[in-house]
């Protein structure tokens, strides 16, 4: 475990939820303000009702206040459910899954290159309750949580790792990103490293470095290969050498082989024998 879900859980465990238990009681005047209320709501029926009828979508839930106080039964929805008029009031919160793209970041990493990243996160409430009533804007600190701990966790590591670790990158913040967010009543579902961008300097010097590596191992190649073909010649000749026939076989052949590949060529045999006299002489 990194430093950062060290960090995290420390906090969690020095700050309790505020909206553990709830305090729901209204007090005196309240119920009196509640009664006056359904008071008002019975005799203005039934114009009044269509005041009192909330509809909330399949994918919404509602958090209803009384008199600045939540209500106890925690949210509300989906479908019909009735508020009282100036005394209620409710707040629609979505729960669908929210699909958010980290503007580039600029970045440098522990070997001090200068990387410019950017990544995805899709996460959803999941507490509709503690998204409402802990924290201003849930989906605004979500983001920004992302990106601060998209650099935090970047600058200590190195391009190679960047490189070529994107996938256990990702599930780290995923699972830092949901556990700071765990009191905002957010479930961080799933973070991808979506490009890192290198500086065209450092482009420029990897693609040398790679260049250069292909040719070194095609030069290594290519040796091994002459090498291996002066051994097989090497035994070639000295078959050749311990039968003296074969040496003319290998004449006629390759004599064979020149007059199927150009027709009209016109090639005038000499014996073997004779080249020693000229040499000689």
């Amino acid at each position: 475990v990194s430093g950062y879900q060290q960090i995290f859980r420390l906090d969690k465990e020095n700050h309790s939820k505020p909206l553990e238990n709830p305090n729901t009681d209204i007090g005196f005047c309240g119920r009196i303000l509640v009664g006056l209320s359904l008071i008002f709501l019975l005799i203005t029926l039934p114009i009044s009702i269509w005041m009192c009828i909330v509809i909330v979508k399949e994918y919404q839930r509602a958090i209803i206040f009384r008199l600045g106080r939540l209500l106890s039964g925690g949210a509300k929805g989906p479908g019909l459910f009735f508020v009282l008029p100036c005394t209620d009031s409710f707040i629609n919160v979505d729960m669908r899954t929210v699909t958010f793209n980290i503007p580039p970041q600029e970045v440098l990493t522990r070997d001090s290159v200068a990387v410019c990243v950017d990544a995805l996160v899709y996460y959803r409430v999941q507490n509709p309750t503690l998204a409402v009533a802990n924290v201003s804007n849930a989906d605004a600190a979500t983001q920004l949580l992302a990106q601060t701990t998209l650099r935090n966790v970047l600058s200590n590591k190195n391009l190679a790792e960047i490189l070529s670790d994107c996938e256990h990158i990702a599930h780290f913040m995923q699972v830092t990103l949901d556990n700071a967010t765990d009191d905002w009543g957010i479930k961080v579902e799933r973070v991808e490293i979506k490009d890192v961008k290198l500086p065209p300097q450092l482009l420029r010097a990897m693609a040398s470095e790679a260049e250069a590596t292909r040719e070194a191992r095609a030069k290594v190649i290519a040796a091994e290969g002459e090498m291996s073909a002066s051994r097989a010649l090497k035994e070639a000749s000295l078959v050749i050498a311990e039968s003296p026939s074969a040496l003319q076989l290998r004449y006629l052949q390759t004599l064979n082989t020149i007059a199927e590949e150009k027709n009209s060529t016109i090639i005038l045999a000499l014996p073997l024998e004779i080249l020693p006299k000229f040499v000689n002489t």
